[in-house]
């Protein structure tokens, strides 16, 4: 696969509630698109370097959510289905008839919802070392739940900082487990707090049953449990891969970038 330096413009949609989704967009306007939707408190500029390693025939929608990276919103709803249909606004500003959408972390989430939402636009579903984590995207109980939003609440740091860690393999580059931190400690409120907690309720499971498409998760072995594999591997293709962390996309953007192309151009075959 060649590196090349893709021109990305920046684009931008207008929503209700005051909301503007910006996006980045390269490649030709008729080519296969893969549409990228990046995790919690992080932003589209996570795929810059994932986005030069993919083939130059690739339509490739690079997208903020609301109220990350560039995007702004003063909307009260901060579910996994709002952010889908910010990136819905997305693909119908762009005209979009057929896309794969791929989603890291909080991402995979919003990505499935798409798929949900647009049944006939979406034709598979990417999720990056997400939906395997059984403490974040099945729906939890509603003790778990206010345990884990009382964390964020009482210290939004140290909440922070255990994701950081959570997702960090023995041995991790300390320094890189803090420019992730610092990066996301810093994401705009109260919609870092109020998405997560849309996360956190979000029932992963009946989304499922009204998604019909196929979904591939790439998934950090270190990370993914066997009860994970055990409960969803009817539901989802499941591929352990071993690239660095949680934000794998960010430290191995070739290998991401393949294993991308391997679902576009399966997508395309078919």
């Amino acid at each position: 696969m060649t590196t090349t330096r893709r021109s990305k413009m920046n684009f931008e949609v207008q929503r209700s509630d005051h909301t503007t989704i910006r996006y980045t967009a390269s490649g030709p306007a008729r080519g296969r698109t893969l549409v990228l939707i990046h995790g919690w408190a992080c932003n589209r500029n996570d795929f810059d370097a994932v986005t030069d390693h993919l083939p130059e025939d690739y339509r490739v929608l690079a997208i903020d959510l609301a109220e990350h990276g560039e995007s702004r919103s003063t909307r009260d709803v901060w579910t996994m289905e709002e952010f889908a249909r910010d990136v819905a606004a997305v693909l119908e500003a762009e005209s979009v008839t057929t896309a794969v959408v791929a989603g890291h972390s909080l991402g995979g989430a919003v990505a499935v919802e798409t798929a949900r939402l647009l049944p006939d636009t979406v034709s598979h579903v990417v999720a990056l070392d997400s939906l395997t984590y059984l403490s974040l995207f099945p729906a939890q109980s509603h003790e778990q739940t206010e345990a884990l939003m009382r964390m964020f609440r009482e210290d939004f740091a140290a909440g922070v900082r255990s994701l950081v860690e959570g997702g960090s393999p023995a041995g991790f580059d300390p320094a890189l487990k803090d420019a992730y931190f610092e990066k996301m400690v810093a994401v705009r409120q109260p919609a870092g707090l109020r998405s997560i907690e849309g996360l956190v309720r979000w029932d992963m499971d009946a989304a499922l049953r009204e998604t019909k498409q196929p979904i591939t998760v790439f998934a950090i072995r270190d990370f993914a449990t066997q009860e994970a594999i055990d409960r969803y591997q009817d539901r989802f293709d499941i591929v352990l891969v071993d690239l660095g962390s949680h934000h794998f996309p960010v430290e191995s953007p070739q290998e991401t970038a393949k294993l991308l192309t391997s679902v576009v151009t399966r997508r395309g075959q078919r």
